[in-house]
């Protein structure tokens, strides 16, 4: 038994299924691009908040950016107002500055979704006076562990 082919002869147009595959391809590009909008979006919803801090606070959150950005495929979003991290739409990581609640240090937290599980007891906050080599270290070590 002969079996129907797929695809049409020349100057027939295209098949079923290649109309199939391009309209799926088309929907994907939709998609990819509303993706990297809301990254765009993200990004600069995080540099507008960094920009909007004191000094102090401002320094030490352009440097966070820096390493999350460039160590994980964390996206960038406000959270609260603040600068977050996420995977998947999940809030894995969030500068708060000191200024925002006028506490004495920044913090560096992690949410539920990040992946620090230690035992029965693990922490999920950082407080931070100023970052040297070593915080960096320490903190890139987090961000391998809280994404996985």
């Amino acid at each position: 038994m002969k079996t129907k082919k797929a695809t049409t002869s020349a100057g027939e147009g295209f098949s079923a299924e290649e109309k199939a595959a391009m309209k799926a391809r088309a929907k994907e590009m939709k998609a990819e691009a509303r993706a990297n909008k809301k990254k765009e979006e993200g990004e600069q919803a995080v540099l507008e908040s960094i920009a909007a801090m004191a000094e102090a606070d401002r320094t030490m959150a352009t440097r966070l950016h820096e390493l999350i950005t460039t160590n994980t495929d964390l996206w960038s979003k406000t959270w609260y107002g603040m600068p977050a991290y996420t995977q998947e739409g999940k809030v894995i990581c969030f500068f708060q500055a000191a200024s925002k609640f006028n506490t004495r240090y920044a913090t560096l937290g992690f949410q539920h979704d990040a992946q620090l599980d230690d035992g029965n007891m693990w922490p999920t906050a950082f407080a931070l006076f100023e970052l040297t080599a070593d915080e960096e270290t320490k903190i890139k070590n987090l961000l391998a562990k809280a994404v996985g």
